[in-house]
């Protein structure tokens, strides 16, 4: 007899990173905090995804009203890259697949 127990009824389902770095777009969310001003995310987001200050405004404006936003859609790389980039002054981000 086998040390062994096994569970025919479960499925284990693995996932590698190249699988999760290949799946496009990804998604960088952020989301609204009381701790930031409005200049402050405007040039974190400028910072970040390289746009003009209209859209970031936009964007922040986005954050504030709705509690969260998409504010970049790409590749995987570039996303982990975007949410380095606004965490730098502790917004919380979130990147979706």
């Amino acid at each position: 007899m086998s040390d062994v127990l096994t569970y025919p009824e479960t499925e284990l389902i693995e996932e590698n990173d190249t699988d999760v770095l290949t799946k496009e777009p990804a998604k960088v969310i952020l989301f609204n905090d009381e701790v930031h001003s409005f200049e402050e995310v405007i040039g974190q987001i400028i910072k970040a995804i390289g746009c003009d200050i209209h859209k970031a405004e936009a964007l922040t404006w986005e954050v504030h009203f709705n509690g969260k936003s998409v504010v970049y859609s790409g590749e995987m790389i570039r996303c982990l890259e975007v949410s380095h980039v606004l965490e730098e002054i502790a917004l919380m981000t979130q990147i979706e697949v």
